[in-house]
């Protein structure tokens, strides 16, 4: 087939132990999945049913940050309220559509660290006027996401401590047990709405205590079990 320039190249998550890459296909982001965060948000958070949005899936939005690795990424124009959000990030290995929660977690490859980066202002503004967040949630380099670990070698991952730190503070730190929809809930969820297939991915939510970085920050996001990821935000 000739197109009429050259197609975007698929991006690739690094594996732990593996020479393969995960071919990321769709980024899904399930929004206010914490109580915490929602209350923080000024939301309540009752266990109404999950909502999401995407990301943009090309190697300007999803950043594979590298074990032991510092990855810069820039600030982002039109905002001057940055947002952070750690979250834990689930990969989609076996297609499907109308998921049982019993069965979803035979849909799971692995997780990995990921951060939901917010232009928060623009979020706001757009959630006021009642129109679609894209402009502060699908922007470029919005997606770093860690090392990919295989559900063979971690296990079905329940809980387990959630945190990230800015230069060394301590910012967010909550556990995966607080999760108000399940990974397998979220799993079965949203294959209502969209059939699944490998190379999806999930951000499952984050805890409270986001907030602002600025040029110069360095974000330290990490996930008990799984590889720590080091974000550097760059003018």
């Amino acid at each position: 087939m000739n197109y009429l320039f050259e197609p975007q190249a698929v991006v690739g998550l690094p594996i732990a132990g593996h020479a393969e890459f995960f071919p990321v296909r769709r980024v899904y982001c399930v929004g206010r999945n914490y109580a915490a965060h929602a209350r923080e948000m000024g939301f309540d958070p009752d266990r109404e049913p999950p909502f999401f949005f995407c990301k943009a899936n090309d190697a300007q939005s999803v950043v594979p940050v590298p074990q032991d690795t510092t990855v810069s990424i820039p600030y982002p124009s039109l905002t001057s309220n940055y947002h952070y959000e750690i979250e834990l990030v689930v990969a989609i290995g076996k297609a499907g559509k109308n998921i049982a929660t019993e069965q979803a977690s035979e849909h799971i490859l692995g997780y990995a660290v990921g951060l939901d980066m917010t232009r928060r202002d623009l979020q706001i503004k757009m959630r006021e006027q009642g129109r679609p967040w894209e402009i502060g949630k699908a922007f470029d380099y919005a997606a770093p996401i860690g090392v990919l670990h295989l559900k063979s070698d971690t296990g079905e991952i329940h809980s387990g401590e959630i945190g990230l730190n800015v230069n060394g503070e301590v910012k967010q730190k909550s556990d995966i047990t607080h999760l108000i929809w399940s990974v397998n809930e979220t799993i079965a969820n949203l294959s209502t709405l969209f059939e699944l297939h490998p190379g999806d991915l999930i951000f499952s939510g984050t805890p409270d205590g986001v907030g602002p970085v600025k040029a110069g920050d360095t974000m330290q996001g990490f996930i008990q079990g799984l590889s720590s990821i080091s974000v550097k935000v760059s003018p």
